[in-house]
């Protein structure tokens, strides 16, 4: 794989016009990302807007102009980058998807307009149907699956349930305006509702228990009438309308009847941007949230709440840990000291900045445990952790070693530490053999150290590829240019196809780090009452 800026621009030019092209464009929880490659799967134009969940009513959403503001942006971009770099107008794109943060709550009327604003995979006041669910399901429910939004509202006798008629994820919402199809990714699909490995679509038992309780019974509608069509990797998933290629791109240049790959959740993406679709193989996607992934050989013999069961876009199951914190706090201290470098007229650029930062946490000026600090980055509630809500919480002992190099430590431990406790519960407690463990996401930009740091973790060595950082929007792409190669396996297509000459760096646990990690992690856990107290004492909005 070589970039765009290596290749000979006229045979790109070429490729553009032929339509030797797909285009992914991904959700993520601070930024909409569209990425264009090419048919050898290089990069050769992307765009991307930033944006923020923001409370309303008490719970995180981000408005339905915010969606559609910040696609229009990311894609604008995007052609204005191959423009730039082609000299060219963009009218056509081979194959197209979308992917998005998983799990959620997007639900319509009849008429197909929005009954509340959109709920987003953080909010955790959906406790107790996670609990009668997962108890009733003998499966994980977890707080911010779909099925556990729309099962609260009715539990809380919510004024909107009677009237729905559909509801879906942020990619199957975007899709769906796109193409005029109900649709959605078996992967998206199995953090809305339990899939059936064998069959990839919804469990038809579990719907049934679903239907048969009294307050679900009561309802004006049944359960498979509200929910997306799964679809498997390869499967074409309708075409572009001419008013979802205007919703795109209002300039009215992109033209419609482009074929749409299934819409993917972020899950789903990860494993393809990493290669990691194979039995026993796994990944770590690290955003603003992050999870840790394993194929599995076979179902867990026991049910976990730290543990979701998901599948791949191919439908095979999956292990799951994953939690709702992870870089936001990290970023506000971050850019703290990027504030305090304005103050003393010596600013630094962003890059520079994370990279001076990070480097100290495995420089010899940190101290293997993190010196003794302890760090707490919830934003937003925290099941792994037992917490409805999130206060970011930094602590230390009187006697703690406080430098620089031990706080960014500290900030990078504290950031891995819960999604831990559920790869434990897999790899120790389950037994779940894990081949290769591969880390993505724009935390891994800065060579070795998050890597490092997540080795000593999970203990067990962690592969870098050279897309990591391209992260979900690539992978979205690689899918929908899979529409071309479905004769193949999608684990072969990987291997053969995409992945064949892709080169990697493997940071294997030095015992030191592990050693350390596993004294802030027993402090980390031990401190959590700090936490909750803090939850109880700090108001969540500002005054």
């Amino acid at each position: 794989m070589s970039d765009a800026s290596d290749m000979d621009i006229s045979g790109i030019v070429e490729k553009i016009r032929g339509g030797k092209t797909s285009l992914g464009i991904e959700f993520g929880s601070t930024r909409i990302k569209a990425v264009l490659i090419d048919d050898n799967y290089n990069t050769i134009a992307s765009g991307d807007y930033q944006w923020a969940s923001h409370l309303e009513d008490g719970l995180w959403s981000y408005s339905i102009e915010e969606i559609w503001k910040g696609l229009q942006s990311a894609y604008g971009a995007m052609a204005w980058d191959v423009n730039q770099a082609y000299g060219i107008e963009l009218t056509r794109v081979g194959h197209i998807g979308f992917s998005a943060m998983m799990h959620g709550y997007l639900a319509f009327d009849k008429d197909g307009e929005l009954l509340v604003p959109f709920r987003t995979w953080q909010n955790t006041n959906t406790h107790e149907a996670h609990l009668k669910l997962s108890d009733l399901f003998q499966y994980n429910i977890p707080e911010r699956w779909s099925i556990a939004h729309l099962y609260q509202a009715v539990l809380n006798k919510e004024e909107h349930v009677g009237k729905v008629a559909y509801f879906t994820t942020l990619a199957g919402y975007v899709h769906w305006k796109l193409t005029g199809k109900k649709v959605l990714g078996v992967g998206d699909a199995s953090g809305m509702f339990p899939i059936d490995p064998t069959t990839h679509t919804w469990e038809k038992e579990l719907l049934a228990k679903f239907s048969a309780l009294p307050e679900v019974a009561a309802q004006p509608w049944k359960i498979e009438d509200l929910l997306p069509e799964p679809l498997v990797a390869g499967t074409p998933a309708g075409e572009l309308t001419a008013e979802g290629a205007k919703l795109l791109d209002p300039s009215g240049k992109l033209q419609p009847g482009i074929v749409l790959a299934p819409p993917e959740g972020d899950a789903g993406t990860g494993m393809v941007a990493t290669n990691s679709v194979r039995v026993r193989t796994g990944n770590v996607s690290a955003g603003t949230s992050i999870f840790a992934m394993v194929v599995l050989e076979k179902k867990l013999a026991r049910l976990h709440p730290e543990v979701d069961l998901v599948t791949t876009p191919a439908g095979d199951l999956a292990g799951m840990s994953h939690a709702n914190n992870f870089t936001s706090d990290l970023n506000a201290w971050v850019g703290l000291f990027g504030e305090f470098a304005k103050a003393i007229d010596q600013p630094v650029n962003t890059g520079a900045l994370y990279g001076t930062l990070f480097r100290l946490a495995i420089s010899d000026q940190a101290d293997a445990n993190a010196g003794g600090l302890l760090n707490y980055p919830f934003r937003s509630g925290e099941f792994l952790a037992g917490l409805e809500e999130g206060r970011p919480l930094f602590a230390r002992s009187p006697e703690a070693r406080m430098n620089l190099a031990n706080f960014m430590r500290a900030q990078l431990f504290s950031a891995f530490s819960p999604v831990k406790i559920g790869m434990d519960v897999m790899t120790k407690d389950e037994e779940v053999k894990v081949d290769s463990l591969v880390g993505h996401g724009g935390i891994f930009t800065t060579p070795k150290v998050a890597q490092k740091i997540l080795a000593a973790a999970f203990d067990t060595p962690i592969k870098v590829m050279t897309t990591a950082a391209e992260g979900g929007a690539w992978g979205m792409a690689v899918l929908a240019d899979y529409l071309w190669h479905t004769p193949w396996p999608l684990d072969e297509y990987l291997d053969q196809r995409v992945f064949k000459d892709a080169q990697s760096v493997t940071e294997t646990p030095d015992p030191k780090d592990v050693e350390g990690f596993e004294d802030f992690f027993a402090r980390f856990q031990a401190g959590l009452a700090i936490e909750k107290s803090a939850v109880r004492n700090i108001d969540l909005e500002s005054k």
